[in-house]
C-alpha cells in the first residue's frame, strides 16, 4: 500500500525549515504533496501563484515531494488528492498548543487521517515565515534562511513594494 502525505501551509516564503521537513516526510512516505493554502487569514507577500513557483523550484529535484495548491479545508483536499497523512512541523514548545489543537480538530472533521509531527533540525528552530518576510523586508541577508531564487524573489518584491509596504507586521527586528 502506498501511502501518501500531505505538508500543508502558507509557505510565504518557503524557507529551509519547510523543506527539511518536506526532504525528511520523503524519507517516511512514498509521497509528499506540498499544499500550498490559498487564503489564509494573515497578510501575505506573495500570491498563490508565486508561493507554488517558488515552492515547486525548491523541489525540482525531489520527486517524490509535489506541489499542489488548494483552498478550503485541509482534510477536504486530504481526502481529494488521496492523502492518508498530514505532515506538520514543530520548532519549539509554543509551536505543540496550536498544532495540537489543529490535529484534534482535522480528527474531528476526518477520523480516518493521521498528523505526524516532525521536530525541526536544530538550526531551523529560530526560523519562520515570518521571521524571513520581515529580515527581507528591512534589507537583511535572508541568504542562510531560503534558497537563492527565493531570496531573490524576495528582494524584487520588497524593490515593488517599497519602503512604506504594509505586508510585514512590525516586531523586534525593527529596535
Amino acid at each position: 500500500m502506498s501511502v501518501c502525505a500531505l505538508f500543508p501551509g502558507t509557505f510565504d516564503p518557503i524557507h529551509y525549515g519547510h523543506i527539511d521537513i518536506a526532504h525528511r516526510a520523503a524519507q517516511l512516505f512514498d509521497e509528499v504533496i506540498l499544499a500550498v493554502y490559498d487564503q489564509p487569514l494573515k497578510t501575505l507577500v506573495f500570491p498563490p501563484d508565486v508561493r507554488i513557483t517558488l515552492a515547486h523550484q525548491a523541489f525540482k529535484n525531489t520527486p517524490k515531494v509535489n506541489v499542489m495548491g488548494y483552498s478550503g479545508l485541509t482534510v477536504d483536499f486530504c481526502h481529494k488528492v488521496g492523502a492518508q497523512v498530514i505532515v506538520r512541523g514543530l520548532r519549539v514548545f509554543s509551536d505543540f498548543e496550536y498544532e495540537f489543537r489543529m490535529a484534534l480538530a482535522w480528527h474531528r472533521l476526518a477520523p480516518d487521517l493521521e498528523v505526524v509531527a516532525l521536530i525541526t533540525n536544530e538550526e531551523h528552530t529560530f526560523l519562520s515565515s515570518s521571521t524571513v518576510r520581515e529580515i527581507a523586508s528591512l534589507g537583511g541577508d535572508v541568504s542562510s534562511m531560503v534558497p537563492p531564487h527565493v531570496e531573490a524573489a524576495l528582494k524584487e518584491r520588497f524593490k515593488e513594494l517599497g519602503p512604506s509596504q504594509q505586508v510585514v507586521p512590525t516586531t523586534s527586528l525593527r529596535d
